[in-house]
């Protein structure tokens, strides 16, 4: 038997803001560069920072990083450190990393059809 409990709509307040569960990852993906460091990690499977610094000529090294580290603490991305000389450090996309990027490509075909 289906639940017959209604469904609670997000709290909006007069202004139009909503307090909803979207907030924090809305915030996390509106960020410069964010939702493309996401598309190529994702497109790559595990990524080494340089990899990713060439995909992204425009971006400062200083804003990959800062993306990675919020991404890292978002849980949509792992950073994983090999003990090798010289050092070796890639990146990969989380479960829910990848659940993000197969949502934002779709994001992209319907954005595509309106160019």
């Amino acid at each position: 038997m289906a639940d017959s409990t209604p469904q609670q709509s997000p709290t909006c307040d007069v202004d139009g803001m909503c307090y909803c569960p979207l907030t924090g990852i809305i915030n996390t993906l509106s960020r410069k560069y964010a939702m493309q460091l996401i598309s190529i990690i994702g497109a790559h499977q595990t990524m080494r920072f340089a990899e990713i610094e060439a995909h992204l000529s425009d971006a400062s090294t200083s804003t990959i990083s800062k993306r990675l580290d919020e991404f890292e603490e978002a849980d949509l991305v792992t950073r994983t450190q090999y003990d090798e000389i010289p050092p070796r450090v890639e990146y990969a996309l989380t479960k829910e990393g990848n659940e993000v990027q197969e949502r934002l490509e779709s994001l992209l075909e319907w954005a595509t059809t309106r160019s």
